[in-house]
């Protein structure tokens, strides 16, 4: 009787422990490395630098939420509007350097009073996924009738050098491959309809991008190839008065592919926050690292709004969730992170 006993408290130290957990991490959107610096004159005022540094926090978070259609809504934003976003924030770095003040931030952002704010601007935001693609630039330089793929091609050689820490697209080129460069070449006529498979099958990536620039003397033309999992899907666009040799206009190019880029990946991870679907889940309390993970995986789900423990009990752990999505996407996410579930009830039972 005395180890049911303790074995109870034991289980009511762990619920509220996972409550404390819940109503913590699942709400916050972190922004990390802000840094920001000004010079130490007569007016100088710390608060007035942190304020600069919520701002820019605020503008690399909607850069990585929200499709750069969307941007142009909500940079007219007041800072106390911002600040009653803001959940945290930390001086992770603080020094003087030839007589001005550098700060570095890390700033969190309630997630539900953020969601709430795009919700008021009618924008949906996407899911803040990272993924990796490889991209493979073909230049057909059609003048001269030639093809160039790798250390030849401007593109090849400068795509990484126009980089943003914002992105959430990781961009994996290809090593020079000999082999390849001759494939690529006996396709060189049919290179539009060419499914790349052989090339981009040695990369063990679920995702490429095969972006073709046709040139000519008046503008680049740009087929991208997409694949994504099972989807492939084909974009096309027009760069008109480009010249690849002038540094500026060339990294204008790479910068507007990648926002394209960009905007495609997010429009595939929107989250709809319209949708608030409740979940009840119950889950086997002797496994005492399960409710751990179990809620470890809901923190990294940016369609998760929230999550708590209901009500516990000897045996189970119950959860109550409201996911911005159906009740399928919600269990191919998860099978994703090997969990699932018995769905024949109204409590879903983690198997």
């Amino acid at each position: 009787m005395h180890y049911q006993k303790y074995l109870y408290i034991f289980f009511i130290i762990l619920a509220l422990s996972l409550s404390f957990f819940s109503t913590s991490k699942a709400k916050e959107f972190f922004i990390d490395e802000i840094e920001i610096q000004e010079k130490l004159e007569n007016n100088f005022n710390k608060e007035n630098l942190i304020n600069k540094g919520f701002k820019q926090a605020y503008s690399e978070l909607m850069s990585k939420l929200v499709q750069s259609k969307n941007l142009i809504k909500i940079e007219n934003i007041k800072l106390n509007e911002i600040k009653s976003m803001i959940e945290t924030f930390t001086i992770k770095e603080e020094k003087f350097v030839n007589k001005a003040y550098k700060l570095k931030l890390g700033v969190s952002f309630n997630k539900k009073k953020v969601l709430d704010y795009l919700d008021s601007k009618k924008i949906f935001p996407t899911e803040m996924k990272e993924e990796n693609f490889l991209f493979i630039p073909i230049l057909l330089d059609q003048r001269n009738n030639d093809i160039l793929v790798y250390s030849s091609n401007i593109i090849y050689d400068k795509w990484e050098s126009v980089n943003n820490k914002n992105y959430l697209i990781k961009y994996i080129l290809p090593t020079e491959d000999l082999e390849d460069l001759n494939l690529i070449r006996k396709n060189y006529l049919e290179i539009e309809n060419y499914d790349f498979e052989k090339i981009i099958g040695k990369y063990f990536l679920d995702n490429s991008i095969v972006a073709i620039f046709f040139k000519n003397e008046k503008e680049i033309k740009v087929l991208s190839k997409i694949k994504m999992k099972d989807e492939n899907v084909i974009k096309s666009n027009s760069f008109r008065n480009i010249d690849l040799k002038n540094v500026n206009e060339l990294n204008k190019l790479i910068s507007d592919l990648k926002i394209i880029y960009e905007d495609f990946w997010k429009e595939k991870n929107l989250i709809n926050t319209s949708i608030k679907l409740p979940i009840f889940v119950q889950i086997d309390s002797n496994d005492f690292a399960l409710p751990l993970r179990f809620e470890e995986t809901l923190d990294k789900i940016d369609l998760i709004n929230n999550y708590s423990i209901s009500s516990f009990d000897k045996d189970f752990i119950f959860y109550k969730l409201i996911f911005n999505g159906t009740p399928k996407n919600f269990i191919n996410i998860m099978k994703e992170e090997n969990f699932n579930f018995n769905t024949q009830n109204k409590i879903w039972t983690l198997k």
